[in-house]
């Protein structure tokens, strides 16, 4: 199982919110590129950057700065928030970002994820964000009557390259992740699972890599790392030595 830090990026900046909320965030670098290079020294094996701006506006606004990232580091980048567009996607995957996610236009039109996977197979991630197991779109501003569980099975013979599946009522807030939750997506998905929100100490690691077996592949970790409770190099060493052990 990989643990895959976050950037979030906030003008240009490297932030974390608290579930999502605009106004609660935390500065952590005015260069994100700082902390990319910090991550990528201690062994991570890719980066999960979001553009919390485009997220909000509905197109990509940190383009700049995640051409940076990318440049700076020779890491797999994969960039969420406010991709609405096969163009989007173009002008992404053409500065060098290796998948893109996709999670308001899932919800929204269906099938054309299913065709932009079919045109860039591999390269789409489908994102999953849900309060109570009900997908939020728009930057989580918007609730949907559509559960995450459900959506997750319209795309069984697309060519996705991932889901990541978001609990963000845990996101930012340092409590554990939603283990039965994440559980009742990998059992659901035909896709590989990275989850995200809540993930907070190597026990909560320890816990998800329990779920490998049911395809997580990954966990994505952002104010737990940049905040000191956790320590990256400490934590992949040891889920690795449980992945050898199985």
């Amino acid at each position: 199982m990989e643990i895959i830090p976050a950037i979030d990026l906030k003008e240009g900046r490297c932030v974390r919110l608290v579930q999502g909320q605009m106004d609660q965030e935390t500065l952590y670098y005015e260069d994100p590129v700082e902390a990319a290079r910090i991550w990528a020294f201690r062994g991570a094996p890719r980066l999960h950057v979001v553009d919390l701006d485009g997220a909000m506006a509905g197109s990509p606004k940190n383009l700049p700065a995640i051409e940076r990232i990318v440049q700076a580091v020779e890491l797999p980048v994969q960039v969420g928030g406010g991709i609405r567009t096969q163009d989007d996607i173009i002008r992404y995957l053409e500065i060098g970002v290796e998948r893109v996610i996709l999670g308001t236009l899932a919800c929204q039109d269906p099938d054309s994820l299913r065709r932009l996977a079919e045109t860039y197979p591999g390269k789409i991630l489908l994102g999953l964000d849900a309060k109570e197991g009900y997908l939020a779109i728009k930057g989580w501003r918007d609730i949907t009557r559509a559960r995450a569980v459900d959506m997750i099975r319209q795309f069984p013979e697309a060519p996705i390259g991932g889901v990541i599946y978001t609990d963000i009522q845990r996101d930012g807030m340092l409590v554990g992740p939603n283990l039965s939750a994440i559980e009742e997506m990998c059992r659901a998905s035909p896709f590989p699972i990275i989850a995200s929100g809540g993930v907070t100490t190597l026990e909560d690691l320890i816990a998800l890599s329990g779920l490998s077996h049911l395809g997580l592949t990954g966990a994505i970790v952002g104010k737990a790392l940049y905040s000191g409770r956790l320590n990256y190099r400490e934590a992949r060493d040891a889920v690795r030595a449980l992945d050898e052990e199985r």
